[in-house]
């Protein structure tokens, strides 16, 4: 493997990078040795390494962070037609970070790399067409996007189609299938969708009502910083709702909570 890399293989010096990167296949993680084959791949024009540098320098991992040149890098793959790249430089033209901000620009990225089934650009355009950022308001095109990328299991995707159902967004409202996609988005750890979730535990909507396990809910998602999860299980723990009475645990949630201003 190190020998076909030594003889100049760029996805093989690619390979290898990732590794290090990693740590497998009997290597230490070493960053620098990482960005010294991401280099090696990426000089011989091989989009993966471009990218792959571009996100070291962005990063800081393995050289001073520089982000003038990983944009460069990024752009590079991207011209290559990599999806990472499309995405990436698509969400630079979104957020304007790095680059004047066009949503034009960052829809036409986004529906490149979507195109070639990345899960979040397909979640990226979905947002776009939701809410017509560079295209024309489309809520049945979003929702399309968002099952595709919640189909390949990305958790801010089973979220966003999750809020499509209860709200109705594209599709006619369902709140059965709307605490089916928080619940997958949940137990991967999502906050917004832990909160979600036991919003409906709460209320009983679309699912038996439990106080107990809203509560639970709650205090994962504030536990990661959810400023409104914060609040909730913090007037659970001052109530005695599903959890014990517990006067000083309710003020320490509702300080954290006041503290980010909700």
């Amino acid at each position: 493997f190190r020998q076909a890399a030594e003889q100049g293989l760029a996805y093989v010096q690619y390979a290898l990078d990732n590794s290090y990167v990693q740590g497998k296949g009997g290597l230490a993680q070493n960053d620098e040795e990482a960005v010294k084959l991401y280099r090696q791949a990426a000089d011989q024009g091989y989009a993966a390494g471009q990218h792959a540098l571009g996100d070291s320098y962005a990063l800081g991992k393995g050289v001073p962070p520089d982000w003038t040149r990983a944009v460069k890098l990024f752009k590079q793959a991207a011209e290559q037609g990599l999806a990472d790249g499309q995405y990436t430089i698509g969400d630079i033209y979104m957020t304007g970070n790095g680059s004047a901000h066009d949503e034009e620009k960052a829809a036409r990225l986004f529906t490149k790399a979507a195109k070639q089934g990345l899960a979040v650009a397909q979640y990226a355009l979905g947002s776009c067409f939701e809410y017509g950022a560079g295209v024309v308001q489309d809520e049945e095109e979003a929702l399309k996007l968002y099952m595709q990328a919640a189909e390949q299991g990305l958790v801010m995707a089973q979220y966003a189609l999750g809020r499509c159902y209860e709200l109705g967004t594209g599709v006619v409202q369902d709140e059965d299938a709307a605490v089916k996609l928080y619940r997958q988005a949940a137990e991967q750890g999502l906050a917004k969708a832990q909160h979600a979730l036991g919003r409906r535990y709460e209320s009983g909507t679309g699912i038996a009502k439990d106080f107990a396990a809203a509560a639970r809910l709650y205090r994962l998602a504030a536990d990661q910083g959810f400023a409104c999860s914060q609040y909730a299980i913090g007037s659970y723990c001052m109530l005695g709702r599903g959890v014990t009475h517990d006067v000083t645990e309710a003020a320490r949630y509702f300080r954290l909570s006041a503290d980010q201003g909700d």
